[in-house]
């Protein structure tokens, strides 16, 4: 690496302009598969982001004599929809004083709340510098652009300190996951909860059972085209039910499948041999973790959700030794089913000084009514004992 003054920062609006192999280099051990070239093409070329989406792709790259040895996933957003950290109240309170919230730009998975390396760097060289001079990118990309802003959000905690350093101001956010603690079988999970819960679980998961329905788990690299499919029409059902339109598209569910099999496992509920109900699980063996992405069913039958998207989730990760289930951004009810609360951050910078210093304020109080609300949490631990911790 010939240093700084050899670098390059470029911006691309196709991640197909960068060969896989180059992109995936990058990536850290534990990058998870959201960060992968093929999930992030994916997504561009089925057209969940791009073109009219509000999400138009300017991936930020940093180059040394022509090879690639950085990047960001970056985007200029028009909205804020699918980002899982809600700043609407900002945009409101910018453009009430005559500035222009939008387009900002956005360092993110899109529609993906999962924490994880959002500034990459090659390996075998100086990752700090390399990361520094992305940062920097960023912020001359808002200032030089006009922008009003930058978010990265959900990046690893040295990530966060990082651009804390730089000017970014950290916001937590609360998410809820379950931990396996060796457990053989789901009765031994049971065991480690309140009689509440362990009670509360057991009533719901018998609902289930009186309607006669079974589960077929389907790994990605045994599902058809006929299991996307349904699937799709269930996860376009939940958005229907909550009268908003699905981010995802069904050509993009193939496309996924066929690219990252290893990473899916579907789990199809029936009744009669008929489906009626989907959840999907996104698996990482290599961090040992899985991720319930979505669900939907096309009958409600009460309980029905939990067992699908918790409860089969679960005895999938105990069976397979996954250590970490991440169950998705937002809430509580999941705590009842024995997940706990994590908080995790997202950095953001904003460009007028004046509105950036109220912004800090606001995160200064929101901070501590996190922080309250975690301890409040924590008082209704789904588990025996408060010392049993992840």
């Amino acid at each position: 690496m010939a240093g700084p003054d050899s670098f390059r920062l470029e911006i691309v609006d196709r991640l197909s302009d960068i060969p896989c192999s180059d992109w995936n280099a990058l990536l850290p051990a534990d990058a998870g598969p959201f960060l992968r070239h093929e999930f992030l093409s994916a997504l561009e070329e089925t057209g969940c982001v791009g073109a009219n989406t509000g999400w138009q792709v300017a991936h930020l790259l940093l180059k040394d004599s022509g090879q690639l040895i950085g990047a960001m996933p970056l985007y200029l957003k028009q909205h804020s929809y699918g980002e899982f950290v809600f700043d609407w109240s900002w945009a409101q309170a910018y453009e009430q004083q005559g500035m222009q919230y939008f387009p900002k730009a956005l360092c993110a998975i899109p529609f993906t709340p999962v924490q994880g390396s959002r500034i990459l760097s090659a390996r075998d060289i100086d990752a700090d510098l390399v990361k520094q001079q992305l940062i920097i990118g960023l912020k001359t990309l808002v200032l030089q652009n006009n922008l009003s802003s930058a978010h990265v959000l959900f990046p690893h905690a040295s990530e966060a300190k990082g651009l804390e350093d730089q000017g970014f101001m950290l916001r937590d956010s609360v998410q809820f996951h379950w931990h396996n603690q060796g457990f053989e079988n789901f009765e031994q999970f049971l065991a480690v909860l309140t009689m509440k819960r362990r009670k509360n679980i057991r009533r719901e998961r018998e609902q289930v059972a009186r309607e006669r329905i079974t589960f077929r788990h389907v790994p990605g690299i045994s599902s058809t085209n006929a299991d996307w499919e349904f699937f799709y029409r269930c996860y376009a059902n939940t958005y229907l039910e909550h009268r908003s339109s699905p981010y995802l598209n069904e050509t993009f569910l193939k496309l996924w499948a066929q690219r990252m099999p290893e990473n899916l496992h579907l789990i199809i509920a029936e009744r009669n041999e008929n489906p009626i109900a989907a959840s999907l699980l996104v698996v990482d063996p290599t961090s040992s973790k899985a991720y319930g992405r979505y669900w939907g069913a096309i009958e409600h039958i009460l309980c029905l959700h939990f067992e699908t998207a918790y409860y089969q989730a679960i005895e999938y990760c105990i069976s397979n030794e996954i250590q970490t289930f991440e169950g998705g951004a937002q809430g509580e009810h999941k705590m009842a089913r024995g997940f706990l609360p994590t908080t995790i951050q997202s950095a953001h910078f904003i460009a007028d000084p004046q509105f950036a210093k109220a912004v800090q304020h606001f995160l200064d109080r929101e901070h501590q009514g996190i922080g309250a609300y975690v301890d409040e949490l924590a008082e209704h631990s789904p588990l025996k004992s408060s010392k049993v911790q992840p």
